[in-house]
């Protein structure tokens, strides 16, 4: 194992703590162990191409790790009231697709699908709205325009994850109209 693919670990480990300060309202513990898992990721994917260290695993394990906290603080957010449902149904619809697809893709063309500029944008995106929602509810920066401007983060995030899930969906017909 090398270090990008023990810097994705740590992320995995990461998961349940951040859940667990999260969810007993601890944000700002939650918010640093999100940007700790964040930093992890920039850090594995810059070793990872600079020292040639990609791995079948890191390939499928970080973009996992990613997603693994992204649906944690959504479903933590929404159970706490502060996300709406719908936001939540929409990114698990989206990476719902993006497994199944992936796997059906794997399994027909043995092309193992990686993010791509717009999914890397929509994570990044996403993690900037969660961070700003969980930091704004620890309490530090509240004024009248904090719900104003997590909601406009919120939406933004969702419109980028609606976009990567079309994109997606174009990319999977051309590899499955390729294979035929």
């Amino acid at each position: 194992m090398n270090i990008p693919n023990i810097l994705t670990a740590i992320r995995f480990v990461f998961v349940p703590f951040f859940a667990y300060y999260l969810y007993n309202e601890q944000y700002t513990v939650a918010v640093v162990l999100f940007l700790l898992a964040g930093i992890t990721d920039v850090l594995d994917g810059l070793i990872a191409r600079k020292f040639n260290m990609i791995t079948s695993w890191g390939k499928l394990a970080d973009p996992l790790a990613d997603k693994m906290m992204q649906l944690t603080a959504l479903t933590i957010l929404t159970m706490q009231e502060i996300i709406p449902l719908p936001v939540l149904i929409i990114v698990v619809a989206k990476e719902s697709f993006m497994v199944v697809g992936s796997i059906l893709i794997y399994k027909k063309v043995n092309f193992v699908v990686q993010a791509d500029w717009y999914g890397k944008f929509a994570t990044v995106v996403f993690f900037l709205a969660i961070v700003l929602t969980i930091a704004i509810r620890s309490g530090r920066f509240i004024n009248p325009y904090t719900d104003v401007v997590v909601n406009i983060a919120v939406i933004i995030a969702v419109v980028s994850t609606l976009f990567a899930f079309f994109m997606y969906t174009i990319q999977f017909r051309k590899l499955t109209i390729k294979s035929k």
